[in-house]
């Protein structure tokens, strides 16, 4: 019986080892691939407090040795169910059954993709899908954003800032965002819409260097010199695991507020899995500590 069971091992799930083991929790991490999630294969990392450059594989690394030097047991093996019970949660392993006294759900979230050639073979070599996180390395450069909703808008006026110019593209004549990000962007003097078009395949030697675009009514295909495309086309929360278990948000988040508590006693929702306004390396950790914490307290209130 361990008193703490962590689902996923990127930096939420690790934050959450650190905490729990360092308040005498015995604690399990369960994770069936390799420690960080999506921060493991972000080429660069300058925005994490303490490592002004930080490779993402090494972050990882770091946080995943820090769990284990506190005495956090560190599992490799898929979960293909939770039996939860308020104390005695049973969690169903390919390395045989685990009980657990509180949950901390930490399964991340993935980015929506736009499915074009190119995407993949450039993911951090110049397409990226967090303008916050990567958009300080393309300072002085065209970019684009792909997407029409408030976090396309966002991105695009963020960019805005610091890129040479920002070619904003949509599928659709017009934005789905709030009226005031959409007077924004058009009043953004480098800041260049390109509506009704989609994005057709992405090129590059070693980096990305264009993309080509094709606009929807016409039928014509473009070319658009660049050297980084960011997508915002949405993400989607990794909750197949404890869809109809536990409560989620209309957007498909679990439902947890700053406390991380679920609906559900004792079980705790902490980063890119909970519904939230900033999805970051750093947002992600203090969930880990919340949800550490709080799971401490209920263990402590049970007696």
């Amino acid at each position: 019986m361990y008193d703490v069971a962590i689902i996923g091992q990127g930096p939420a799930g690790m934050t959450a080892a650190i905490y729990a083991t360092r308040a005498g929790l015995k604690t399990v991490v369960l994770e069936r691939a390799f420690p960080g999630g999506q921060m493991a294969i972000t080429p660069e990392i300058d925005n994490y407090p303490g490592f002004e450059h930080i490779s993402g594989f090494e972050l990882s690394d770091k946080m995943s040795k820090h769990a284990k030097a506190l005495g956090a047991e560190i599992i490799r093996t898929d979960v293909s169910n939770i039996d939860f019970t308020p104390s005695d949660n049973t969690i169903t392993t390919s390395k045989g059954e685990i009980k657990a006294k509180t949950i901390i759900l930490s399964l991340g979230a993935s980015h929506r993709k736009l499915g074009v050639p190119g995407e993949d073979k450039y993911q951090g070599r110049g397409v990226s899908y967090c303008a916050t996180c990567d958009g300080n390395f393309f300072r002085g450069k065209p970019v684009c954003v792909v997407g029409g909703g408030n976090t396309a808008l966002e991105d695009a006026l963020y960019l805005a800032n610091i890129c040479e110019k920002v070619y904003l593209i949509h599928r659709r004549d017009t934005f789905r965002g709030f009226d005031s990000l959409v007077k924004r962007v058009f009043d953004t003097e480098n800041i260049v819409t390109v509506l009704d078009s989609v994005v057709e395949e992405i090129q590059g030697d070693e980096r990305v260097s264009s993309i080509s675009v094709k606009n929807v009514k016409s039928g014509e295909i473009s070319e658009i010199s660049l050297s980084g495309c960011f997508v915002a086309i949405g993400s989607a929360p990794n909750t197949s695991l404890v869809e109809g278990k536990v409560k989620l948000t209309e957007n498909g988040y679990i439902a947890a507020g700053e406390d991380t508590a679920t609906n559900l006693p004792g079980v705790f929702a902490a980063g890119d899995i909970r519904e939230k306004i900033s999805y970051q390396i750093v947002t992600a950790a203090a969930d880990g500590a919340v949800a550490a914490h709080m799971a401490g307290i209920y263990i402590t209130e049970r007696g």
